[in-house]
């Protein structure tokens, strides 16, 4: 699911991975927003925000909507720069770090108790968008931009294009590639729609330690992978060992 990039990555690795990252983002989404009425999944919406505190000349709140950008960004920036890394030692190891650095960060924001989460709302938020980019650059940079996860503006934006494609393209083999993709994108939607509602139903019984659930779901991807990895190396030997 993870470990598989470039050309030894199927469609179905994506399915797997666009579910799993996708239900996280929308739990995030939810459950973050619930928690410090902030967007803590994209900044679109607060690059509007930042525009319209720099002309009323208000100086903190520009540079609290700046800070949401700048964080999503980092994460971005730090993910690409951990699987590059990493790559050049053991490539199949290259997305363990990032999703370990996302598991902790959202882990140490569900530990935390509502009177702080109040009192910090704005680190809170610049935590969760931190985790966020490290996510979208992660599975945008393994999948070679197939999935995108946190957000689902270009996501609609791909599916309306495909979708019109169909009217016109009437090879067998280029509507197969289309039907597949479109199925991806509404895998994706519908996975972050789940998400959002496990985070808004989990949030109103858990309130902010409803972020266990993204994190857990993110342990449980890593550790599938490894599973199947040490599965796949002992039938592997096995097979070399039954060969006369």
């Amino acid at each position: 699911m993870f470990r598989h990039h470039g050309k030894a990555r199927t469609l179905n690795h994506n399915k797997k991975i666009a579910s799993l990252l996708s239900f996280v983002a929308g739990t995030v989404n939810v459950a973050g927003f619930l928690s410090v009425q902030r967007l803590t999944t994209n900044v679109t919406g607060h690059f509007a925000f930042f525009v319209d505190e720099v002309f009323k000349l208000n100086l903190i709140g520009s540079l609290v909507f700046f800070a949401y950008i700048l964080f999503f960004f980092l994460g971005s920036y730090i993910s690409s720069m951990l699987v590059e890394a990493i790559a050049r030692k053991g490539e199949q190891w290259m997305y363990v770090i990032p999703v370990m650095l996302e598991t902790v960060i959202l882990l140490s924001v569900a530990c935390t108790q509502r009177i702080w989460v109040a009192g910090h709302a704005n680190l809170i938020a610049c935590s969760l968008l931190f985790a966020m980019g490290l996510q979208n650059s992660l599975v945008t940079r393994i999948s070679s931009a197939m999935v995108r996860t946190t957000h689902l503006t270009g996501l609609f934006t791909d599916l309306g294009i495909e979708l019109s494609q169909l009217f016109f393209y009437k090879g067998e083999e280029q509507r197969n590639k289309l039907f597949a993709t479109i199925k991806l994108r509404l895998r994706i939607i519908a996975y972050f729609f789940m998400g959002g509602l496990a985070g808004g139903i989990s949030y109103t019984y858990m309130g902010i330690h409803a972020l266990y659930i993204p994190a857990t779901l993110l342990v449980m991807g890593l550790c599938y992978d490894s599973i199947k990895l040490k599965l796949l190396r002992l039938h592997r030997k096995y097979n070399r060992k039954m060969e006369p």
